[in-house]
């Protein structure tokens, strides 16, 4: 799985982790109704989870567009507002899990969150 996450925020170390786990969550919500056996591979494999980044939301939702198109496992998360940031920002698109291979098109020339 990977969680591509928006520069241009600048969020809190805290509020980014956050929006990761919402992510990785709605990802393997959806996993368990569309593929669980795919979902139950990934479990044991480790549940590996990368975590990168575009500059701003055009790149974002031009991955999440990707991910759509590619027939990936994938989510947009859209904030409530109750912190940093107004209701309905979109900050991370969660993809996978799926084909290493598949989400390393999307994803694999993108700089990790560091």
């Amino acid at each position: 799985m990977v969680l591509v996450t928006r520069e241009d925020l600048r969020l809190s170390k805290g509020k980014l982790a956050a929006q990761c786990s919402h992510a990785a969550a709605e990802c393997v919500l959806k996993a368990k109704r569309s593929d669980p056996r795919s979902l139950d591979n990934y479990i044991r494999r480790g549940a590996r989870k990368i975590v990168c980044k575009v500059s701003d939301l055009v790149a974002l939702k031009k991955a999440f567009s990707r991910a759509k198109k590619s027939g990936l496992v994938c989510h947009l998360v859209k904030d409530a507002g109750h912190t940093e940031i107004p209701p309905g920002t979109e900050t991370v698109v969660g993809i996978g899990p799926g084909p290493r291979n598949e989400i390393d098109k999307i994803t694999g020339d993108l700089p990790l969150v560091s």
